[in-house]
C-alpha cells in the first residue's frame, strides 16, 4: 500500500486516456502512488481503455457527475488508508509533472511548521506556464476569485482548477455524506474549506490545451448554467457555515 492515491475521474476521454495513463503509469509515479479511474457511465472506449493499464478502476452504472466521481475517490482513499489524494482531469491538461510537485508541497511545512490541508495547481502563478483562456472563462475566473477573496480574505487565483492535492483530514472530510458538491465542486468548495478553517495554497502547474474531446462545461447553455449556478452555491455555503459558526 503507497501513501498516495491519484484520482482521476473520467467521462467520455477515450482520445486522451491512452497518452495520459502511457505517461502516468511509469515507474517514477507508480513508485509512490496508486492510481484509481472513476469512469462516470462513459459510452465510449474509456473503460476498455483504462483496463489495459495498471490501474484500479470503479465504473459507474449512471452518470452522476463530476463531484460524485471525485466523491467515489474520497471514499475509496478514506477505505483503503492513504495519506494523500493528488486529482487530476482525464482531459490531458494536466502535465503528469505536477504529480510529484504537488506531492512534494502537500508535505512540505510553511514557516509556522503546519502542512497544506489543500494543494490547486494554478495556472497564473509565477513559475507556471503560460496558458490562454477563453474571454468567459477568464471572467469567471476572476469573479470567483474576487467572491473567494471578499467571503474568506483568501486570494486564489485559479478557483477552477482540476488539479488538485489533499490531505487526509481534507479528503476525509470530503468523503462524508452532504460535504462536497456533486455537480460543480469548485470555487464553493474552496470557500467551505477555507471557512472551517483547512488550510488551502495554491503552486504553480504545467498545462496543456485539451487536445481531443468536449470539456463537461462546452456549450453556451452549460456556461450559463454554471455562471447561475455556481454563485448561488457559494452564498448557500458562506450562509451555511456562518451561521453554523455563530451558535
Amino acid at each position: 500500500m503507497k501513501k498516495v492515491l491519484i484520482l482521476v475521474p473520467a467521462f467520455n476521454e477515450e482520445e486522451n486516456m491512452e497518452s495520459l495513463f502511457g505517461k502516468l503509469c511509469k515507474a517514477e509515479i507508480q513508485n509512490f502512488a496508486d492510481i484509481l479511474v472513476v469512469n462516470d457511465a462513459s459510452s465510449d472506449r474509456t473503460e476498455l481503455i483504462a483496463k489495459n493499464y495498471p490501474v484500479t478502476l470503479v465504473t459507474h452504472v449512471f452518470n452522476l457527475g463530476y463531484g460524485s466521481a471525485l466523491q467515489v475517490g474520497y471514499k475509496y482513499a478514506v477505505r483503503r488508508g492513504y495519506e494523500y489524494v493528488i486529482q487530476l482531469d482525464a482531459d490531458g491538461q494536466h502535465s503528469t509533472s505536477n504529480i510529484a510537485h504537488i506531492f512534494q508541497c502537500l508535505t512540505t511545512p510553511d514557516a509556522e511548521g503546519n502542512l497544506p490541508d489543500i494543494v490547486i495547481g494554478s495556472r497564473f502563478v509565477e513559475g507556471s506556464d503560460s496558458f490562454q483562456v477563453s474571454g468567459i472563462k477568464k471572467w469567471s475566473i476572476n469573479l470567483f476569485s474576487w467572491m473567494i477573496r471578499k467571503t474568506t480574505g483568501k486570494r486564489i487565483t485559479d478557483p477552477t482548477s482540476g488539479l488538485q492535492g489533499l490531505s487526509k483530514k481534507a479528503f476525509t472530510y470530503y468523503s462524508n455524506y452532504s460535504n462536497f458538491d456533486y455537480n460543480y465542486p469548485d470555487a464553493n468548495m474552496i470557500i467551505q474549506m477555507l471557512l472551517l478553517g483547512f488550510r488551502v495554497v495554491e503552486t504553480s502547474s504545467v498545462m496543456y490545451e485539451r487536445a481531443a474531446g468536449i470539456s463537461m462545461h462546452a456549450g453556451l447553455i452549460k456556461q450559463m448554467t454554471y455562471m447561475m449556478i455556481m454563485p448561488l452555491s457559494i452564498w448557500s455555503v458562506v450562509i451555511r457555515i456562518k451561521k453554523g459558526l455563530q451558535r
